[in-house]
């Protein structure tokens, strides 16, 4: 499906996600220091969907697609390796977070997105399953424990059951991944969020403010956002995903070019000067 963005627009973006050859992500640390710039990104989605990408990163082009069979797709590949070391790091922030999307966040961005999304410890048995508790529960006592361990301990003998309680877990922003294990068997480790990310985590933002800065982070890598592309790449409502970028508007960092659209306020003129020349 061809672009509905200005060619300026996909420029920007080639240069702000990576998605460019000479900006191909190769090493752990390249890989860390795209996370941490862009703010949050996607882990594995491909072109077909919005925002920053691990995949598209290390793909380093703009019309990157995950094949069908990913285990024998050299860049998929990288891309999965890069997502374990990363995890085992532990210098950003991974996790299924809001719909259940896999999401690399830079740590500056961990108090506006717990302020969205985040359940406080006092709230856990009113908010949380449950399942989730139980889990909670023996975590809180070992720390770390792989899936198998959790599920014996936590009494849960049906996976698809654990697996509901650990996605509720991971979107709340309590329980992350902390290592990946291909030997004997595949598994993750499991630890509690405020283990690797305490500083962070004791940070308290008011929801406007988050609404506004996860909004502006996005904006500064899209260039420009059209409607609902901010709910689709986050997870945020359309009605709160809108009252972030109106509140970037007001403060002058970005312009409302139609309904629904929003654009860099210093890409605004240049795109209206250019588009008077075509």
């Amino acid at each position: 499906m061809p672009s509905q963005l200005p060619p300026e627009i996909e420029e920007y973006r080639d240069r702000a996600w990576q998605r460019d050859p000479t900006l191909r992500v190769e090493t752990v640390q390249e890989a860390e220091r795209f996370v941490e710039r862009v703010g949050f990104a996607a882990t594995l989605t491909d072109s077909r969907q919005p925002g920053a990408s691990l995949y598209v990163a290390v793909c380093g082009r703009r019309d990157a697609v995950m094949p069908r069979n990913v285990q024998k797709d050299p860049e998929a590949s990288a891309a999965w390796v890069l997502k374990d070391e990363i995890i085992r790091r532990g210098k950003a922030y991974y996790g299924k977070l809001a719909r259940g999307k896999a999401m690399f966040l830079a740590p500056r961005l961990i108090p506006h997105f717990f302020a969205i999304w985040g359940v406080r410890r006092r709230d856990e048995k009113m908010l949380l399953s449950d399942d989730a508790q139980a889990i909670l529960k023996v975590l809180r006592k070992e720390w770390e424990a792989a899936s198998s361990d959790l599920r014996k301990w936590a009494g849960l003998a049906d996976r698809k059951q654990f697996d509901r309680a650990m996605n509720e877990l991971q979107a709340a922003l309590i329980v992350i991944p902390s290592e990946v294990v291909y030997q004997p068997k595949f598994t993750y480790i499991w630890t509690l969020a405020e283990v690797r990310f305490a500083e962070a985590l004791k940070q308290r933002v008011e929801r406007q403010i988050a609404l506004r800065e996860i909004a502006r982070c996005f904006l500064q890598g899209a260039g420009m956002t059209v409607p609902g592309e901010l709910a689709k790449v986050t997870g945020l409502s359309r009605p709160e995903a809108g009252l972030g970028n109106q509140s970037l508007v007001k403060e002058g960092f970005a312009h409302s070019t139609a309904r629904g659209t929003y654009c860099l306020a210093q890409l605004a003129a240049a795109l209206c000067a250019s588009s008077s020349v075509r």
